[in-house]
């Protein structure tokens, strides 16, 4: 009996996805809950199981394209069914996959029936980049590979033929083969995804933007002191849980900064949890993992959560929930450079706090003597159909006390 497995609902309101890698091909006998094939969300990469045992008869799309949640995914002759034996209906939907997702930059080359790894010698790639090693002559035991097992990805070979020539220097370049020309790539999966959630916030939200100057000597010194004792215990503190505890303890007093419209602008919902966002470079690009519930947490519960979250982004695995419902965001682009920016608004979240770069600069104590400080540069972005002016500059002059004077915050916290 042939079945059609339905693409079941990844969750989010997601209704379709990208096929990304087929673990399978046509022909293949597969287990239940063997992984079928990845596709790629908004966010991260997820592992479709199969629900049952039998043969693969026909895979519905090709690595690359789009699949829509509720249509065939692919076709499977179970075994030991007989297909005249059942009136039941053909078409089944696998339940909800297992969260077991990975962010790392997959190949997705669109060549449906070439999918397998082919190793050669030691080698790990697909054909597709087999074919384009080739074309550009290049050795692939020179490449980096940042894929499963140290599977070498499209990506990773375009970037070591955009490298450095003396990084490229074990290539053996063809007469007729060139690396200076123009490239053109596809613009898919999560950048995708980013791009238009990105294009529709600033379409549709008014944005204004507040800058202002914090001085974090103090707090520089006191995640020195905390660094150093809790060390020994495993704990990573980082001034990066100091400034998402200042924020949730400023939210309180002002909870229109984490609160969100509905879709047609008629209700404003005041949002009880405080799950601060943080962007995060990750393989596939910007991830936004939040820490959920900031006010019910402390420093250290906030400080373990930020490395987990940081740690899984990073490594190339996140779980879905730690992307989902956050209320407003935080990036650190002073981590990369530049102390000023104009952050977009993750929508439907309100506002968005870009922190500079952390410069020593000469400032005026109150005796009028010069003393070199710490200064970092913050700038807001706010919704200003929701946030004035005024109010954001209450909230951040709020944060900003916080972090300027950490003692301030002892009384105000859980």
């Amino acid at each position: 009996m042939i079945k059609d497995f339905i693409l079941p609902d990844i969750g989010e309101g997601i209704v379709e996805c990208e096929v990304v890698e087929w673990k399978v091909k046509e022909g293949d006998i597969i287990a239940e809950d063997q992984v079928v094939v990845d596709v790629s969300t908004d966010k991260a990469i997820v592992e479709i199981p199969s629900m049952y045992h039998g043969k693969v008869t026909r895979l519905y799309h090709g690595e690359g394209d789009i699949a829509q949640v509720h249509t065939p995914l692919f076709a499977i002759e179970l075994e030991g069914e007989d297909e005249t034996s059942s009136n039941e209906d053909t078409k089944t939907e696998a339940p909800a996959p297992a969260v077991q997702t990975s962010t790392a930059t997959t190949d997705t080359a669109p060549e449906a029936l070439e999918t397998e790894d082919l190793t050669t010698g030691k080698v790990l790639s697909t054909p597709a980049v087999r074919r384009m090693a080739r074309e550009k002559a290049v050795d692939l035991s020179a490449v980096t590979g940042t894929g499963k097992d140290g599977r070498v990805l499209k990506e990773d070979l375009l970037g070591y033929l955009s490298a450095p020539a003396e990084q490229a220097s074990s290539a053996t370049p063809a007469p007729s083969a060139t690396n200076t020309g123009d490239r053109v790539e596809a613009i898919k999966g999560v950048r995708k995804i980013m791009a238009e959630r990105m294009a529709e916030s600033v379409a549709t939200i008014p944005h204004f933007t507040y800058v202002d100057e914090v001085d974090i000597t103090d707090l520089a010194e006191l995640r020195a002191e905390l660094k150093e004792r809790y060390a020994a215990d495993g704990i990573k503190i980082t001034m990066m849980p100091l400034f998402i505890k200042a924020m949730s303890l400023a939210l309180k007093q002002y909870p229109i900064i984490n609160s969100r419209a509905n879709a047609d602008f008629t209700e404003l919902t005041y949002l009880s949890s405080h799950n601060i966002g943080m962007a995060v470079d990750g393989k596939t690009g910007l991830l936004v993992p939040n820490v959920k519930d900031c006010q019910q947490r402390s420093i250290l519960d906030i400080a373990q959560e930020v490395a987990r979250l940081t740690e899984s982004a990073r490594s190339g695995k996140i779980n879905p929930e730690d992307l989902k419902n956050g209320t407003i965001s935080l990036s650190n682009v002073g981590a990369i450079g530049g102390i000023a920016a104009t952050p977009i608004i993750n929508k439907p979240e309100v506002a968005i706090v870009a922190l500079g770069r952390v410069q020593i600069l000469p400032r005026f104590d109150e005796q009028g003597n010069v003393l070199a400080r710490k200064i970092m540069t913050v700038s807001w972005s706010g919704d200003h159909r929701v946030i004035d002016g005024a109010t954001m500059a209450r909230f951040s002059n709020l944060w900003k006390q916080y972090l300027e004077k950490p003692s301030s915050m002892l009384v105000d916290m859980i």
